[in-house]
């Protein structure tokens, strides 16, 4: 057999791929984890009682703005890490920024504060459960987002499953927001940073395992 006439056998049937097929599949993943992470919250946590006061804060929108823009950072890197030999660009940068900036206002928050009152600004009244509920509330994206992965063609698995942890965790960090009465900047940035660390390692450990093609 000829080599022509195996690629066109092979190529029998091919149809054309759609325009934004997948960045329409990880959007829907998206939106599958970011439902996911508020109805555990509603049915587990529950909405907290003084929200309509929060939201007159500042210090809630800056907690909300932490996650939403990691959150979209970690899409930009994750659509790219999903096309093969695609370079990741400016993707890890926007993906640092958000704790770099929670971090320094931390730091500028605990400097300012009396020397007793940096403990309690670091671990609130939840510290013992913030991480874990969290990384709970995850999951549903993070399944959303690995079986969003596993229909592209990622090369970096361990990268590639990292990242969906990363957005599983942020998307997870946008429902508990709701729930959560912590707003002093040094709990969030441990707190909130570790409890996105936890699903984002768990995509590391299992990404060369289930995202292999």
């Amino acid at each position: 057999m000829k080599t022509d006439e195996l690629i066109g056998i092979l190529a029998t049937g091919a149809r054309p791929v759609a325009p934004h097929r997948l960045e329409q599949r990880f959007g829907g993943a998206v939106l599958l984890g970011l439902v996911g992470a508020g109805a555990l919250m509603l049915l587990i946590y529950g909405v907290r009682p003084d929200l309509a006061q929060a939201l007159q804060l500042p210090m809630w929108w800056l907690k909300f703005s932490f996650a939403a823009v990691l959150a979209g950072a970690a899409a930009l890197a994750l659509l790219r890490l999903a096309r093969p030999g695609m370079r990741l660009g400016h993707a890890p940068a926007w993906v640092l920024l958000p704790p770099l900036v929670l971090w320094l206002m931390a730091l500028a928050a605990l400097q300012g504060a009396a020397p007793g009152e940096r403990a309690a600004m670091v671990l609130g009244s939840t510290w013992r459960s913030c991480p874990f509920n969290i990384a709970l509330l995850s999951l549903p994206g993070f399944a959303a987002l690995l079986w969003a992965m596993r229909q592209a063609a990622p090369t970096r698995l361990r990268l590639a499953g990292a990242c969906a942890g990363l957005l599983a965790g942020a998307l997870a960090t946008l429902a508990y927001a709701l729930h959560c009465p912590e707003m002093q900047a040094p709990f969030l940035a441990v707190w909130y940073v570790l409890g996105i660390a936890l699903p984002t390692g768990l995509g590391a450990l299992l990404g060369p395992r289930v995202l292999r093609w």
